[in-house]
């Protein structure tokens, strides 16, 4: 084992190609894939928890939580596809269960869905059988599968919240290719289409449909206007989300939709759309807009929207500051930070602070910070960059671009470049120890220059083939070279000599890393091995197994030895290396890792991957503490800025203070006034309250005597109620009583009628029982005599069945006896193993106990046995008896083939005669298409006028286009005036403004007025006063300003006025001349098609007459003799049908044409209706 470790710590970047790849756990963690890892990033506090993938897994396909939010399924791609199911109620989200295909070869789940209940899981496979899989995955059973497609792709499915396990409907959209949908009740689905469109399905039929793009936005066509034009982008709706108000969909590149419900049952209103912000880094700040949103979704509360674009981007909103900005647009922000979307080329870190540079085949360089987990800077550039150096200070960067390699300062905001170099495709570059120097690689040569003069110092000229990594040693006076030549080189920094070599051409190294002293070398190259080269001889060799090594990299302390591998993962080998291969592998990247680094106090390791992720390892030892520190390091907290930005921000600030202190000013102003408001409206209410406090003691001595007074009324009329109380209650006494006793003597009345009636019912119930004896005397007798015959029946019956026991006995005791013969072979196999049992027991007396639990055990499975045998019989018989069936099946099929074959033969010699007649009518044909080609070569004209005709129809569909042209000339000149209405109701809204101001003014101006009125008996105060209002509200502008104002507006508004009144009759004019052309030309067209009616007719006529000519040609030629009247009778009744049938095709196409002009004419608009021809002109009639 090795004596360091690492542990994930932290990861910038997100993993594209996943399906439903960003996913809220709870209110504030989101999950999404990041290398071959699944990321829990909590948004509040910014950290981060990893479920780690499958090792050796090739892919990530697809993510799923369920419905309560516990359980996350993701699906691996690999040799066998697997989906493993993680619980995430623990924090290490513990693996749950692992689920395939069983035993149908799949290789990818490309979607996945959990049910409403969380109990079931759906996984559609991937092509050529597009499976469909549904699980009970906690018992890991496989409950159903079912082909959904032949043709696929599918993009996404889902589960309903009635689950059915047969195909129950199919929609069928020949035209709309659908890319995804979503839930909003049991019946009611929404579906996003490829070219925008939004279909709701209820109960498997459409019953609302729109476009994303109905309504263009004024935004959008000034950016069109602005910026060149690029090929139009369809609106793909990529995703939906719904929720309790409606639901959010993408539409199109960098934009979301949101609807919600209407008081309509089946629509839909568009309320809000949201849209990815343009970023200001970059040199094309509209390409962030231009990404495509993959996936969204919302937090349990539905309070946060977030989105992933395919370009590896997050972003969240939140909905309730979308609905509150209703005038500005609303936009998305970044969820953590802004990640890379391409192949990571370089990495590097410094020694002063905490800072990590990268850059990408993306265009754009990043400086990260590992204490705080945060992107610090980030640009992007023209040109692809390939290699990137952090000077030690922290303060300097140098990137090698495709042109160039430049050196840039990085400022507070900014990285600015400060001088460029020419090294063209630098693919690698890195400072010296110290600073003062850094190295760039130009193909096979390096050059080093000086990081203060910028002079080119040395060029190191020795490999034959591309240098592919550089590494300086702690004094800087060294500096080794690998290539892929198979050479390592060992130069002198200060000369430019080689002093030393270490060359093996079989291999191409693409790392180096050296050892804290400088002495050993540790490189990595495409033959799959780690080299340790000490006195530039190779001293250990450590295979890689099946994973080139990519990338290697030294611990400062020199304890241990990690290495970046093809497939994305990282190995940690303890230091001297071991003779065996010893490592302990972590899987982080999906791809082949292309750089690795350390930190300078060996706390953290860096490594960057072609998945464009970068990934922060914790170095810990074996007890999972971090490794301990020789020094504290003391990053440094200086930064860099220009002289001009800071004298901004300095003249800025001091706006800002002078803006301030003004402020203050008004608002004490502001503040005494309302004081003295206050004071003057709290004396006017202390004094209303006062009288209204006298008025309410006044009323309530008045309603006190009042009280007092309706006391005693209601005293005297209660003595009054009291006393007829009680007269009334002797009343009610006294005729109680005699009710009583009446009752009394009618109940007695009762009692004596209910024995009379008892006495006679008894005597009644006597005489029906001698009856009832009587009639059962008689059914005995009756029956007796039924029983006799029905016994001889049955003496019968007895015989027979006594014969069929007899049969059945037989058979039995076969049946047993061959159960005998089986239980004996058995019986005989279980003794021995009793026997070896015995024996076994015997030797191991020790063990006595354990033995005699495995006898019972054995026992038991011989019970078993037995019931087992006796279920095989059973099932032997059921078996026999399907046999038979089957035999006569096959009898009755064996009878229909010989029946068929039969048929067949009978067919073959019908085939044969057919044939012989078929050879005989080609020879009528041959005669009949020469004389058909002399008819086509008579009708060839007619075709050609025809056509003519057709080039005249699409002459006139040409000017019935320009008409459609003129009217949208015109919508846009309305269009226009009513932008022009719009801005004079603004200006309204300005003046209405500007007057509630002079309101607002004139209250103030009264509020000083009355405060100089205190000062009326003092004629100083007073003036004084007078003139401080004057001086504030009175301005000289304002004095001439008056004077003009409303004349000016007067004249404005007139101007205005004629300007629409002329601009309204001219469209009224334009529209009556309008109207008279499309009548003329209406007129002109049903003129034509009246000509056209005729020349058809006139060609049926002339086709009548070829056929009579072709017909006396043919009496003529002899055609009709007796001895074939038959196949001549059948040539002339083909020959008819098909002429016939082409007349019939050509009126067919001439009534179409002639539908499709009267539809266009019909849609030529919302310009006056076409008048119906005059009652005089008559289509003549078509015949046949």
């Amino acid at each position: 084992m090795a004596a360091v470790a690492v542990q994930s710590h932290f990861i910038f970047g997100v993993r594209t190609g996943v399906t439903n790849n960003l996913l809220f756990f709870d209110e504030q963690t989101v999950i999404f894939p990041c290398g071959n890892n699944c990321v829990r990033y909590n948004i509040d506090q910014g950290c981060q928890k990893f479920i780690p993938g499958t090792e050796r897994s090739r892919a990530m396909q697809a993510l799923a939580i369920s419905a309560n939010r516990r359980y996350l399924a993701v699906s691996e791609r690999g040799d066998k596809a697997t989906i493993t199911v993680y619980d995430l109620q623990y924090e290490q989200s513990r693996k749950r269960k692992v689920l395939t295909g069983g035993e149908v070869p799949v290789h990818e789940f490309v979607c996945m869905a959990f049910s409403p209940d969380s109990k079931y899981l759906i996984g559609q496979a991937g092509g050529p059988e597009w499976t469909l899989f549904y699980w009970v995955w906690e018992k890991h059973k496989v409950m159903a599968t079912v082909k959904t497609t032949n043709t696929g792709p599918i993009s996404q499915f889902s589960i309903n919240i009635s689950i059915s396990l047969k195909q129950s409907s199919l929609i069928k959209l020949d035209t709309q290719n659908v890319l995804s949908h979503a839930w909003m009740s049991e019946e009611r689905l929404i579906a996003g289409t490829a070219a925008g469109r939004l279909l709701v399905f209820e109960s498997d039929d459409l019953r609302w449909e729109t476009s994303v793009t109905s309504k263009a936005s004024t935004q959008e066509k000034s950016r069109s206007e602005e910026t060149p034009p690029e090929p139009a982008l369809l609106p793909r709706i990529t995703t939906i989300v719904a929720y309790s108000k409606g639901f959010a969909c993408s539409a199109g590149p960098g934009t979301v939709c949101l609807f919600e419900k209407t008081e309509e049952k089946d629509s839909y209103r568009k309320t809000r759309e949201i849209r990815i912000p343009a970023d200001l880094c970059t040199n094309e700040p509209g390409q962030a807009e231009q990404q495509e949103v993959s996936t969204l979704c919302l937090n349990p509360s539905e309070e946060t929207l977030a989105a992933s674009t395919n370009r590896g981007q997050l972003y969240h909103i939140s909905l309730f500051t979308a609905e509150m900005s209703k005038g500005e647009q609303a936009q998305f922000e970044f969820l953590s930070h802004s990640f890379h979307s391409g192949v990571i080329t370089g990495l590097s870190v410094c020694i002063r602070k905490p800072l990590i540079a990268t850059c990408s085949l993306d265009n754009s360089v990043r400086i990260w910070n590992f204490e705080t987990n945060a992107l610090e800077l980030y640009k992007e550039f023209q040109e692809e960059s390939y290699s990137v150096a952090l000077h030690p200070s922290g303060l300097f960067l140098l990137v090698g671009f495709s042109d160039k390699m430049r050196l840039m300062n990085l400022l507070i905001d900014d990285i600015r470049t400060v001088k460029e170099f020419t090294v063209r495709g630098c693919r690698e570059c890195a400072f010296s120890q110290g600073g003062h120097m850094f190295a760039a690689v130009n193909g096979n040569v390096i050059h080093i220059y000086s990081a203060t003069t910028f002079d080119n110092i040395l060029n190191l000229k020795g490999h034959n083939r591309k240098v592919r990594s550089i590494a300086w040693n702690a004094d800087d006076s060294r500096v080794v070279s690998c290539g892929l030549d198979g050479a390592v080189y060992e130069w002198n920094a200060l000369s430019g000599k080689r002093e030393s070599e270490s060359v093996l051409k079989s291999c191409g190294y693409i790392a180096v890393a050296l050892s804290p002293d400088s002495k050993t070398a540790f490189v990595v190259g495409n033959d799959c091995t780690l080299k340790e080269i000490q006195d530039w001889q190779i001293l250990r060799e450590m295979a890689s197994n099946d994973a080139p090594y990519t990338a290697v990299a030294m611990t400062h302390s020199g304890r241990a030895l990690f290495t970046g591998t093809a497939i994305g993962t990282v190995r940690a080998i303890k230091y001297p290396l071991p003779l065996k291969k010893d490592w302990i592998e972590y899987q982080g990247h999906s791809a082949p890792i292309t750089k690795m680094a350390i930190t300078f106090d060996d706390q953290y390791l860096l490594s960057a991957s072609e998945d464009g992720c970068l990934l922060i390892w914790k170095i810990i030892d074996k007890e999972g503490r971090g490794l301990k520190r020789d020094k504290e390091i003391i990053y440094a907290e200086e930064i860099l800025i220009t002289k001009s930005d800071l004298e901004e921000k300095n003249h800025f600030m001091l706006e800002l203070k002078t803006r301030v202190k003004e402020l203050k000013v008004e608002n004490e102003y502001q503040l005494r006034v309302k004081d003295m408001n206050y004071n003057e409206k709290i004396k006017e209410l202390s004094e209303k309250f006062i009288q209204q406090i006298e008025s309410l003691k006044t009323k309530n001595q008045m309603l006190k005597t009042e009280r007092e007074k309706q006391e005693v009324s209601h005293q005297e009329a209660l003595n009054e109620v009291m006393e007829k109380h009680s007269k009334e209650l002797q009343d009610l006494e006294s005729t109680n009583n005699q009710k009583l006793m009446l009752e009394y003597e009618k109940h007695q009345e009762l009692q004596l009628k209910s024995q009379h009636m008892q006495e006679s019912y008894e005597e009644k119930l006597q005489e029906l029982e001698v009856a009832r004896h009587r009639a059962l005397e008689d059914m005995q007798q009756l029956y007796e005599a039924k029983l006799q015959e029905k016994e001889q029946v049955l003496g019968q019956c007895q015989d027979k069945s006594w014969q069929q026991v007899r049969e059945f006995e037989e058979m039995k005791k076969q049946m047993e006896e061959d159960g005998d013969l089986e239980l004996q072979d058995i019986s005989i196999h279980y003794e021995r193993e009793l026997h070896e049992k015995k024996e076994a027991n015997l030797r191991l007396k020790g063990e006595k106990g354990l033995m005699e639990n495995k006898l019972s055990s054995l026992q038991e499975e011989m019970s078993k046995r037995n019931q087992e045998i006796k279920k095989l019989k059973v099932d032997q018989q059921k078996l026999q008896a399907v046999i038979k069936s089957l035999e006569k099946d096959i009898m009755a099929l064996k009878r229909e083939i010989q029946e068929r074959d039969e048929t067949i033969q009978d067919k073959e010699k019908r085939i044969y005669d057919l044939k012989n007649k078929n050879q005989e009518l080609e020879k009528f044909k041959f005669v009949l298409d020469y004389k058909i080609k002399d008819l086509k070569t008579q009708i060839e004209p007619r075709e050609n006028e025809i056509k003519e005709m057709k080039e005249q129809i699409q002459e006139m569909e040409g000017e019935l286009e320009q008409f459609n042209k003129k009217n949208t000339k015109l919508e846009l000149t309305i269009t226009e005036l009513k932008l022009k209405l719009k801005a004079s109701d603004k200006e309204m809204h300005k003046k209405m403004q500007r007057v509630t101001d002079i309101e607002a003014l004139v209250c103030r101006f009264k509020t000083d007025l009355h405060n100089c009125v205190g000062f009326i008996q003092e004629p100083k105060k007073l003036k004084d006063s007078i003139r401080e209002l004057y001086e504030r509200y009175v301005q000289q502008s304002d004095v001439v300003e008056i004077v003009g104002l409303d004349a000016d507006i007067q004249q404005e508004f007139s101007r205005q006025r004629e300007h629409l009144d002329r601009t309204v009759a001219s469209l009224k004019r334009k529209l009556v001349k309008d109207a008279e052309v499309h009548r003329g030309r209406h007129v002109k067209i049903m003129k034509e098609n009246v000509w056209l009616i005729k020349e058809i007719n006139e060609l049926r006529k002339e086709l009548h007459l070829a056929r009579a000519h072709a017909h006396n040609i043919e009496t003529q030629a002899g055609i009709g003799r007796r001895s074939k009247s038959e196949s001549s009778t059948h040539l002339k009744c083909k020959r008819s049908t098909r002429l016939n049938l082409e007349a019939e095709r050509i009126i067919q196409l001439q009534r179409a044409e002639i539908r499709s002009l009267q539809h266009m004419l019909h849609s030529q608009g919302q310009a006056p209706p076409l008048t119906a021809p005059s009652p005089g002109t008559k289509l003549p009639a078509l015949t046949m």
